[in-house]
């Protein structure tokens, strides 16, 4: 059996994803390589468990054809939710685990996290694993679904009809596809959605013990981020699950227009604060390290404040206020280029940021969340000017 150590292999390494009891179970299930190998298997057993049997038990069903039901082959918000964010979910381990495992690294390599501090840093690590490893948590997870998971779905399902998965007579009236699709197929789905949140509670956790240490930042650094930009690039790798949460709304929001005839424009502020939400809960963590940032800054333009001083009350009585002997000597001179020199370095800390981020990263995540959501314009303007209208915004 693997070692927490054997998992992260090397020194300052560690991976999100790369240990759990989940992740033992499908390795030794075969659908798990040591390094998350085999997703294409995770991909078809995952889909096959939760879509496949509804597609069965409806289509077997006597009363997979009655009149007044919402057919299980027309209920957009189920197709979406497991053929599309579902596979997602489980496609994204994989990217977040290529993705994450360099960032934990650069601190060290880039000399943010100091040798003195190292200590430290390889605590917040092990402290980081003994959560991502922890059986009563993800036991605790589960329980959570069926528990709470259960009331909620009973409490926000509101029918005025019977559907596909629930016969007249109560929201616990199920289908044979209903009992799979309540008792099975969604509490996957909310498991994995959860699981998720665990991974980046635990990474922002880590984030955030390592914001306690004293790093060394460079407010000269070209990142314009006192060399801590990689962090807001690093929140790409978590694009999938923002692109699945949009998907999952989309599905709901497209069964509410088709089926119940409800405008898109209804839920214009809805999705405006639905993108808003989860970029923030991407991004709005690593604010953490706008203290240190900041006091950075601070001491950059004072520190570069107090050289320029120095350097141009030098310059100034060299080539201004002596008679210089020989007019020639200023051209091509070094002290010319290292006056530029010092005031590109200056700019580089006066514009440095206090955030980890820009309007790039902004941007990026924003249009994650918000990719899926797109179709829905169909429902509004016909394909031909929803083209000419992208057109007209691109060019």
């Amino acid at each position: 059996m693997m070692t927490e150590r054997n998992f992260h292999g090397e020194p300052h390494d560690f991976s999100l994803v790369l240990g759990g009891p989940i992740f033992q179970l499908f390795r030794r299930s075969h659908l798990a390589g040591d390094g998350l190998e085999l997703v294409h298997r995770r991909l078809l057993i995952i889909t096959l468990v939760t879509w496949l049997p509804l597609l069965v038990l409806t289509t077997v069903s006597s009363l997979a054809g009655s009149v007044g039901r919402l057919s299980f082959f027309h209920d957009v918000e189920v197709h979406v939710r497991f053929l599309i964010a579902l596979p997602v979910l489980v496609a994204a381990e994989l990217l977040v685990h290529s993705r994450i495992r360099p960032v934990v690294r650069r601190f060290v390599e880039r000399r943010i996290v100091l040798p003195q501090d190292l200590p430290r840093f390889d605590k917040a690590i092990e402290s980081a694993i003994r959560l991502r490893n922890s059986i009563p948590v993800e036991v605790a997870l589960i329980l959570f679904v069926y528990s709470a998971g259960l009331w909620l779905w009973h409490s926000r399902i509101a029918l005025d009809a019977s559907t596909w998965y629930v016969m007249p007579g109560g929201r616990w009236h199920l289908t044979p596809a209903g009992f799979w699709y309540v008792f099975v197929s969604i509490p996957i789905v909310q498991f994995l959605l959860l699981r998720w949140y665990l991974r980046l509670f635990i990474w922002f956790r880590f984030l955030w013990q390592v914001s306690r240490i004293n790093l060394n930042l460079i407010p000269t650094h070209p990142d314009r981020c006192a060399g801590l930009a990689f962090l807001g690039k690093s929140a790409y790798a978590f694009g999938p699950i923002l692109f699945a949460q949009g998907a999952m709304l989309a599905g709901l929001i497209a069964s509410r227009v088709l089926y119940r005839g409800e405008s898109l424009l209804l839920f214009k502020l809805q999705i405006g604060g639905f993108v808003a939400f989860f970029v923030f809960a991407i991004l709005g963590p690593l604010l953490m390290f706008t203290p240190q940032m900041a006091r950075a800054k601070r001491k950059g333009l004072a520190d570069y404040g107090q050289l320029a001083q120095r350097y141009v009350e030098s310059f100034d009585q060299k080539w201004v206020v002596r008679d210089p002997a020989n007019s020639g000597e200023l051209l091509g001179a070094a002290d010319i280029q290292s006056l530029a020199d010092l005031g590109n370095s200056y700019t580089l800390v006066r514009e440095m940021r206090a955030v980890p981020f820009g309007l790039e990263d902004i941007s990026r995540l924003a249009a994650a969340t918000a990719a899926p959501l797109l179709p829905l314009l169909l429902t509004i303007f016909s394909p031909e000017e929803l083209i000419m209208r992208i057109v007209k915004v691109v060019f």
